[in-house]
């Protein structure tokens, strides 16, 4: 199928979706133009609802009042495909499920967060498992199918404003080359353009979003990094990791023959490669970072205020990962914390003041 057939066939497959003018939409009249080549300093969480098809239900409203009361204006919603459709059928969406989407828009409208869709379960791909049946990288029939999907979400929301609304497309590509990576995104970019002109995109980098795409750099979308090195201190003792001798976290952390992990390395080797994307002309964005909960509390803290310094040095925003749960402010579960009762829930004040400070 060549390029612009494929392009048409996709506005048509959006167009026959269920694709109704949106309910009630409530545009801000005032909101002003993002960007892509300087994206606003976002700062908020990633919120689960959707993040596997385990855990399907509506976003909670209380989350979307807290991250504005606590002075934060960003939530990314990692999402799997699943949750609306599944791996034999990709094209037959539950717009009951897709309408608490709908609903977490209007939230992030009324309490003036952003919301930034993800895709961390695409059609053939992620990074966690259960692996998809096939593999998107190549396989033309996913790519279309993540391309017409995108594509429903771009027309689905077309007309609110890039202050209110992006989409970061695909979550953590891992190991591949970058022009395969990119040969599937710029499909996917096409596809919402052909429904969106100007809705705003962010891509992840690769190597689980840790290194720059700057093949990318001309398409007039941001670019989103992490915040998980060094490993031993974001996911010690993380049970979906794949190891079993663990070094006891410390900040600075020694790292053999090589320099220790410190502050000036972070800003070497995550910062210093991403300030010279953005000097192409391409806005950058922490879209996952956080420590899991067995790394112990001070150590935890002390890395995150390194991190936090050197983002808010080069102008970034960032989400922490996530808001309630493991990594989180609230119901983190850590067994060196004095928690505060909250609402019925447990909130790590200490990490709740630091993330407020930056």
């Amino acid at each position: 199928m060549k390029r612009r057939e494929f392009i048409a066939g996709t506005s048509v497959m959006a167009a026959a979706l269920t694709t109704l003018p949106w309910e009630s939409v409530s545009l801000s009249k005032s909101a002003k133009n993002i960007d892509p080549k300087k994206l606003p300093r976002w700062r908020g969480f990633n919120l689960l609802e959707k993040f596997t098809d385990r855990h399907n239900v509506p976003y909670e409203e209380n989350d979307f009042k807290l991250v504005s009361e606590w002075g934060f204006d960003f939530v990314r919603l990692p999402m799997s495909y699943h949750c609306w459709a599944k791996p034999d059928n990709w094209d037959d969406y539950d717009t009951k499920i897709i309408k608490h989407i709908d609903k977490a828009i209007k939230l992030g409208q009324k309490y003036k967060v952003h919301v930034n869709l993800n895709m961390h379960r695409i059609q053939g791909y992620c990074v966690n498992p259960p692996e998809e049946p096939v593999v998107l990288w190549d396989d033309a029939n996913a790519q279309q199918a993540a391309s017409r999907q995108w594509a429903y979400f771009a027309k689905r929301y077309k007309g609110i404003p890039n202050e209110e609304l992006s989409f970061d497309l695909i979550n953590e590509p891992a190991k591949i080359p970058e022009e395969t990576y990119t040969h599937t995104i710029r499909q996917i970019i096409d596809a919402i353009r052909q429904e969106d002109p100007d809705r705003l995109i962010i891509v992840d980098g690769l190597q689980w979003g840790r290194v720059p795409v700057p093949t990318l750099a001309d398409a007039n979308i941001g670019q989103s990094t992490r915040g998980y090195d060094p490993f031993n201190i974001s996911h010690y003792k993380a049970t979906w990791v794949n190891r079993t001798e663990w070094d006891e976290p410390q900040w600075p952390l020694p790292d053999g023959d090589n320099p220790p992990w410190n502050k000036n390395r972070l800003y070497e080797e995550r910062i210093k490669p991403w300030k010279e994307l953005e000097a192409k002309g391409v806005g950058v964005h922490v879209g996952e970072w956080g420590a899991f909960r067995y790394t112990p509390h001070e150590v935890a803290l002390k890395w995150m205020e390194d991190q936090l310094t050197l983002w808010k040095e080069a102008g970034w925003g960032w989400a922490l990962w996530n808001f309630r749960g493991s990594f989180g402010i609230l119901n983190s579960e850590r067994t060196d914390v004095d928690y505060e009762d909250f609402q019925g829930m447990k909130l790590d004040r200490k990490m709740l003041d630091l993330l407020r400070r930056y």
